[in-house]
């Protein structure tokens, strides 16, 4: 891939300096279509859930989901 030349890179960032780019929202995206939902945690429960993953490897949201089925299954 052949590399910039000075003026070339001053005129690009000049170009986006100058003009905010347009976003086509058109089809939602994967996350939107799947209901993504951004939780936070406390401290302890981040460090604790990565102790945990890192130990059983599997994905944090492997080990949420394994909670959450467990729960669901004692309740039911």
């Amino acid at each position: 891939m052949a590399r910039m030349t000075d003026e070339e890179a001053d005129a690009l960032d000049e170009l986006w300096t100058r003009t905010t780019p347009e976003i086509d929202m058109g089809k939602p995206g994967f996350l939107t279509r799947r209901g993504f939902t951004m939780i936070s945690l406390d401290p302890v429960t981040a460090t604790w859930l990565q102790a945990k993953a890192a130990v059983s490897h599997h994905s944090p949201s492997e080990i949420i989901g394994e909670l959450v089925r467990e729960k669901i299954a004692v309740s039911a």
